[in-house]
């Protein structure tokens, strides 16, 4: 099998986090920001990581120093979701990678064997997207193969790969991992975070 690239998606303005960069905001009772966290997500499941950064990429590039193998800037990061999904897409195909594992930078709490899972899921079924769920409810991150990198480079707006799955060959694995579904929006969601036990929240939009 060829390469699996993580492509973490860190270059939103999160505009409705009160408090600064919603990224570079810790998680409650570690001190570790929440987009380094996401990325540590993704180490061990693999092969060569990507964060696409734009908003303030030069403070979300320090705080990931180490936990990522390159950062591609996105300037069209403004314009929604899509634009970094196609720079992480284009860095992955550009690498000949067999497929690309897509996170939002804002997700911390997604457990590395979930990861693992949806890796050793695409190795044995070679479907076009591999994806967790936890009680019926589809979460992050989302595996993409190789062969969905040109409708991933075509999308537009402020959306991610799920408009793709209506006619991808879907493969939803079940997770006993409450991670999938929880994103920060807002302070109150940063200040809920617990990592380490039961946390829930809405189902991200990617």
């Amino acid at each position: 099998m060829g390469e699996l690239v993580g492509v973490l998606l860190a270059g939103g303005m999160g505009t409705r986090y009160e408090e600064g960069n919603k990224l570079l905001a810790t998680v409650p009772g570690d001190d570790e920001p929440i987009v380094r966290r996401a990325a540590r997500s993704l180490e061990t499941a693999v092969d060569y990581t990507v964060a696409v950064l734009g908003y303030e990429s030069d403070a979300v590039a320090r705080t990931i120093t180490g936990a990522v193998d390159e950062t591609v800037y996105n300037p069209d990061y403004e314009q929604g979701q899509s634009t970094s999904v196609r720079a992480g897409a284009r860095t992955a195909r550009k690498r000949g990678a067999d497929a690309a594992v897509f996170l939002p930078g804002d997700m911390p709490c997604v457990d590395r064997t979930t990861v693992d899972r949806i890796a050793t899921t695409h190795r044995e079924t070679d479907s076009d997207v591999v994806l967790p769920t936890t009680d019926g409810q589809r979460g992050n991150p989302v595996l993409f193969d190789s062969a969905m990198f040109d409708e991933l480079l075509e999308l537009s707006g402020d959306t991610g790969g799920r408009v793709l799955f209506d006619d991808a060959d879907v493969r939803r694995i079940d997770v006993a991992d409450a991670g999938i579904h929880v994103d920060v929006d807002t302070v109150a969601d940063r200040d809920r975070l617990d990592c380490n036990g039961d946390t829930h929240g809405s189902t991200p939009s990617f």
